[in-house]
């Protein structure tokens, strides 16, 4: 029969795996709950407006949760993820009209075309921390953008490209409807990679580089490596969602594709809603989209849209860093009983304790 000390590792190594295995399963209830209340809109929209501004803002909520991979999990702030929105885009486009490749094969060969291009940029731009880092992943976004401004032959330029359809027999508002469960089912796809990811050593290697980058590299964490790892990752799903976009809309232009405003209101959506949940850049999504949306709307093609939206991040930067979800939290536990805590004492105090207890156990032993 083993003894209590051979059983006791294993009895501990099984607790930590059914730990891990139940986060993870609720997980997966939780974002399989979400899907199914998002999946009602369709049914709920009054016109296919409404229901083509739900795919939009589908698609920042799946662009928004990409670039936390990164940005939430390193701390890395990029302003550059359009890069990898505009280049599954066009590359998705590309690989349709020229190669005639199925629609969706497309888009999946594009979006690892895109991993490999990740690569060296991410090798070369994660050398540097801080704003040095955010101004390598904007002139990133700046080159590709007079790239694909002056190839006219093969982006179109200015004139931007027409994506052939994946559903041609279908009318706008079909179309959009079975749009809208795909952008879904990619949602569905990119939480469940942060989730996992959040669960894994993985992800914890990741927050260690946002804890203390220079202590988990003493401690023996190849913080290169996982960081490299990482912003591939999200270049794969923010191109999933660039090349899936320009499936639904069918025109793609380069300055929106490669365009440094989108990625500063994609930072905003997941910093609003915090970038440490699983579903902050979805409320994030919703709350900046359903605004933008709005703006556009009532105001046209204005610029007031984007003052709202430099008010906004500034607000959130300023009060709310850490997100609303932070936020909320912080405000529930304020109402809630507070735990009894333990005060630290010092060494002195902790002596004269000792002498205390000391001397009267000396007076009771003389009675």
């Amino acid at each position: 029969m083993p003894s209590v000390s051979e059983t006791r590792p294993r009895t501990r190594r099984s607790l930590a795996m059914g730990g891990g295995g139940t986060s993870r399963r609720r997980d997966a209830i939780t974002i399989a709950v979400v899907v199914a209340v998002l999946a009602v809109w369709p049914f709920l929209a009054p016109n296919p407006y409404m229901l083509s501004a739900g795919i939009v803002v589908l698609n920042y909520a799946v662009f928004a949760t990409g670039w936390n991979v990164m940005g939430g999990f390193t701390g890395y702030i990029s302003l550059g993820h359009t890069a990898f929105f505009g280049l599954g885009a066009y590359g998705t486009a590309l690989l349709v009209i020229d190669a005639g490749l199925p629609s969706f094969v497309a888009l999946v060969v594009a979006a690892a075309g895109t991993a490999l291009l990740a690569l060296p940029v991410g090798f070369a731009a994660l050398r540097v921390r801080g704003a040095s880092f955010v101004i390598v992943t904007i002139a990133l976004v700046l080159v590709l953008q007079l790239v694909f401004q002056s190839w006219h032959t093969v982006t179109g330029g200015s004139d931007g490209l027409v994506v052939p359809r994946p559903f041609p027999d279908l009318l706008r508002p079909q179309h959009h409807q079975v749009f809208y469960f795909i952008f879904l089912g990619l949602l569905a796809l990119t939480l469940l990679t942060w989730a996992l990811i959040d669960r894994s050593r993985f992800g914890a290697g990741l927050k260690a580089v946002r804890e203390d980058e220079d202590k988990a590299e003493s401690l023996g964490i190849p913080t290169g490596s996982l960081k490299l790892v990482g912003f591939v990752v999200s270049a794969v799903l923010v191109a999933l969602a660039g090349g899936l976009y320009g499936l639904w809309f069918g025109d793609l232009d380069p300055i929106f594709q490669f365009d440094v405003v989108l990625s500063s209101q994609i930072v905003l959506m997941a910093l609003l809603g915090g970038t440490r949940f699983l579903f902050g850049p979805l409320i994030g999504a919703v709350v900046v989209g359903v605004a933008l949306e709005y703006f556009v709307l009532n105001y046209g093609e204005t610029q007031f849209h984007l003052v709202a939206t430099g008010l906004l991040l500034a607000a959130v930067v300023m009060f709310l860093p850490d997100g609303v979800l932070t936020g909320a939290q912080q405000l529930l536990n304020r109402f809630r009983p507070q735990a009894i805590s333990i005060r630290e004492l010092s060494a002195e105090e902790l002596r004269a304790q000792q002498d205390r207890r000391a001397q009267r156990d000396r007076k009771e032993s003389r009675r």
